[in-house]
């Protein structure tokens, strides 16, 4: 009995943190994404971290949600707030390592291949901006940045200045500024299979739903990574 109660309440406990969570969570505002963007035009960055997407093996080509990354990290890069973008991602979901997938869109786009890096270790959100951030100080890069759509900004942005850099700068995709760059948003052809791992095993079939929860909270993270 008193072991069933304990689970009981564990569960409890859990139900009330994971609500947390997503109210913590919502999205930057329009005005939000705004101000952080005319914040980030009075610094520039040595480096600009993009989160990874799965990549759409179905339709063999980005989804609108990487379309729409890879495409904010290159109008960073072109207004001169970001001097490097580094795309995060192992292979998750799909055989294919996101970060060398999103790489290869953005320099099939314009971004010039010397200001392309990637970090292929990060399994979820959390780890995108954890990893990315100690590999681009391995490499001597000190002013960084993430930049992703607002509701991925607001929810790593309490992880980021607690767990990674307190002055890691965060810049939300501002969609009116995306919109209007749309007309000249191309699709591109990239050999994707470059980027495919010949060992990859879906993380649903590694980690039971918990595990999977207990990374993207940040639970799961390799400290010695990049070190």
């Amino acid at each position: 009995m008193l072991k069933k109660k304990s689970n009981r309440l564990k569960t409890l406990r859990l139900i009330m943190f994971l609500s947390m969570i997503i109210l913590s969570a919502c999205a930057f505002s329009a005005k939000s994404t705004r101000r952080k963007l005319q914040e980030s035009q009075q610094t520039q960055y040595d480096m600009v971290v993009v989160p990874g997407v799965p990549f759409d093996t179905a339709a063999g080509k980005w989804s609108r949600t990487m379309k729409a990354r890879v495409y904010w990290s290159k109008y960073l890069y072109d207004k001169g707030i970001a001097k490097n973008i580094m795309y995060s991602g192992s292979s998750v979901y799909t055989p294919y390592y996101e970060g060398e997938i999103m790489a290869m869109y953005a320099a099939a786009i314009g971004i010039p291949k010397e200001h392309i890096f990637t970090e292929i270790k990060a399994e979820h959100s959390t780890e995108n901006i954890y990893y990315s951030y100690k590999k681009s100080r391995k490499l001597g890069f000190h002013k960084i940045a993430l930049a992703t759509d607002p509701f991925q900004a607001k929810m790593l942005t309490q992880f980021t200045y607690t767990k990674v850099a307190t002055d890691v700068g965060i810049i939300p995709i501002v969609f009116d500024t995306l919109k209007a760059m749309e007309p000249l948003m191309t699709d591109p052809p990239i050999d994707y299979q470059k980027a495919y791992n010949k060992d990859f095993v879906a993380i649903t079939e590694r980690e039971n739903f918990w595990e999977r929860m207990k990374g993207t909270m940040g639970n799961k993270l390799d400290t010695l990574a990049y070190e």
